[in-house]
């Protein structure tokens, strides 16, 4: 599951949250991918691409590189996509 960023809106940083559950089908852990996009549907920076048991973690984005501005995250492990949306304002 996929957590919305909180603050939201933020700047520069926010902090996204996401729970992994366990697969029967897959031993050492699922890949997670967590992305960030802009409105444009461009990806913007990669926070996660590892194996990850399952659990509740918690990424840190620091968007001071980039402008104001609405941006998508999205949170992808084998058959399951979620993506919420975030606004940052500098």
């Amino acid at each position: 599951s996929l957590s919305q960023n909180y603050p939201n809106p933020f700047n520069p940083t926010t902090k996204i949250r996401f729970s992994i559950m366990s697969s029967p089908l897959v031993l050492g852990g699922d890949l997670i991918q967590l992305k960030v996009y802009d409105l444009m549907g461009r990806e913007v920076e990669t926070l996660v691409n590892e194996k990850l048991s399952p659990g509740t973690y918690s990424v840190d984005w620091n968007a001071s590189a980039y402008p104001s501005g609405v941006y998508f995250y999205r949170l992808q492990t084998g058959s399951f996509t979620e993506t919420k949306r975030m606004l940052m304002i500098k």
